[in-house]
């Protein structure tokens, strides 16, 4: 299955999925020196993001989650690529200024954890390389 949405931070990677159906923040929920999910209003809460592919509907919270992404990547806890349905300003600049791949207007609610991945956020697309079960 391949999913185009538009390019945000150009780049290649490819992986492992870790989704949410939720909106995530960085800022207080996401350790910058584990990756792990620690937001209580989180369905991925414990989890950790690092070296996977993370899909989100949308962020949230205060414009310091785009540090939090930067930390991510100075500590190597950040995830390969973003996939987002709505790229807001606190992800956009936090994948920016970290490097990270990011694409959005995907609509994440078709991704599912454990599935294998390849972004190519140069073309805007997101593909289903393996699925999960």
């Amino acid at each position: 299955m391949k999913l185009k949405g538009r390019k945000i931070v150009g780049g290649k990677a490819e992986g492992e999925l870790i989704v949410s159906q939720k909106p995530l923040s960085f800022l207080g929920g996401v350790d910058p020196k584990t990756g792990i999910i620690t937001d209580a209003e989180s369905d991925i809460r414990g989890q950790s993001i690092a070296g996977k592919i993370l899909a989100f509907p949308r962020g949230k919270g205060s414009t310091v989650g785009s540090y939090v992404i930067y930390a991510l990547k100075k500590n190597g806890k950040a995830p390969k690529a973003i996939i987002v349905g709505e790229a807001e300003t606190i992800v956009a600049t936090g994948a920016i200024i970290s490097g990270i791949p990011m694409v959005d207007g995907v609509d994440v609610s078709k991704l599912k954890s454990g599935a294998k991945v390849r972004v190519d956020a140069d073309r805007g697309e997101v593909e289903v390389i393996e699925s999960e079960g």
